[in-house]
């Protein structure tokens, strides 16, 4: 990975000029959102039905190095699972391919009665919490205040835990995120963002705004860019007319020159040229070979790369993101969630919704088995508050 504090540039740079796409919409005050209540609360169920499942899809081959991109579709070829339309096939017997996670029995095909248990999952719902207890004007102490409260120290992992240790010790941010912390650039705070971007519809800005003061707890650099991008990226999908346009959105709110916005501008100009879907995740993995698996920016050249070749059908978005390898469940759920506001919870289809029966397992204290239309509702009622 890159060596902590590379790349630091200003995380609250201004952005440049709103995006076109969205002027000229209804507002919650200065905030641009879907014309109609109904088409919203679709959308935001979308966002968390969409997290969910890419992340029990991704779930089973998280582990970016042992689970690369040909051994991911090595093991859907062996299981007649090409092109991949639903959930993970059940394990074809196959010595030559790495073991499943332990978790997989309750995400393939054919076994899911609910959501499995998930940071990525727990992290949204820990957000949803956050902005309930505090509002939109929370502090970034107050996150950690939360995490102490609310989430077990064993369901943490790279920066969190760090982050968490740091905090159990008595520190406080920003020296949570630099002190004893070799993951600051990684993917766990992009992982924290979607809760953002629901709650501020068709405005990226606020949307990366929140994400920053929730990432700094946790990294820095790029690893703040990220929750920064993917919050913006989802904010800006609630009112861009195509996927494309929601990328293009989600770079203004993060520096030009940053390692994480040049590789999101090199997926994007790969995919302008044609070029194959498995091409362009080759040289994009050459041009950022060396950061590890889980580092936000190789992650974050998956994701793009999926939501672009997925073009807004959201099970070949999910799908392609997933079989491009790396942290597959987080990229997994990402991708879900910007392609589920983008189709709205009636335009995911059945074989990724119906499973989920509406039931998720979390982690986070007092959640655990809370309903997804609730989890939904609860966002509508923060995606609607004046201001």
């Amino acid at each position: 990975m890159t060596p902590v504090g590379t790349d630091p540039g200003r995380a609250d740079r201004p952005a440049s000029a709103d995006h076109p796409t969205l002027t000229d919409r209804p507002t919650l005050g200065d905030r641009p959102v879907p014309a109609d209540r109904a088409e919203l609360a679709d959308r935001i169920l979308g966002g968390w039905l969409g997290r969910i499942a890419g992340n029990m899809l991704g779930k089973p081959v998280e582990q970016g190095d042992v689970w690369t991109r040909d051994r991911i579709d090595r093991y859907l070829r062996r299981a007649a699972a090409l092109p991949l339309t639903d959930y993970l096939p059940e394990p074809v017997g196959a010595d030559d391919l790495p073991e499943l996670r332990p978790e997989w029995r309750g995400c393939v095909r054919g076994r899911i009665r609910g959501s499995c248990r998930d940071d990525d999952i727990d992290y949204a719902i820990l957000g949803l919490d956050l902005l309930e207890t505090h509002g939109f004007g929370f502090s970034t102490e107050q996150v950690g205040d939360l995490w102490l409260l609310r989430l077990p120290y064993l369901q943490t992992f790279t920066a969190e835990r760090a982050a968490y240790r740091n905090l159990a010790n008595g520190l406080k941010p920003p020296l949570t995120a630099t002190y004893d912390n070799r993951c600051q650039e990684w993917i766990g705070a992009l992982i924290r963002a979607d809760i953002h971007g629901w709650t501020s519809p068709g405005d990226p800005r606020r949307a990366a705004s929140l994400a920053r003061r929730d990432a700094v707890l946790s990294h820095t650099g790029n690893g703040v860019y990220g929750a920064m991008w993917a919050a913006a990226l989802i904010a800006a999908a609630f009112t861009a007319p195509s996927v494309r346009a929601a990328v293009d959105t989600a770079l203004t709110v993060i520096p030009a020159s940053s390692r994480l916005a040049r590789t999101v501008r090199r997926a994007v100009s790969l995919h302008e040229t044609r070029l194959p879907w498995e091409d362009t995740l080759t040289t994009l993995a050459e041009e950022t070979a060396g950061l590890g698996w889980i580092h936000t920016v190789p992650n974050a050249a998956v994701l793009t790369t999926g939501l672009l070749y997925g073009d807004g059908d959201f099970t070949r978005t999910i799908a392609l993101t997933v079989r491009g390898g790396l942290d597959t469940d987080s990229n997994g759920a990402t991708a879900g969630s910007v392609a589920g506001v983008l189709t709205g919870a009636q335009g995911i289809p059945a074989q990724w919704k119906d499973p989920l029966e509406d039931t998720v397992r979390s982690a986070v204290f007092g959640f655990d088995g809370v309903r997804i239309s609730e989890l939904a509702e609860r966002t509508l009622r923060l995606a609607t508050l004046p201001g």
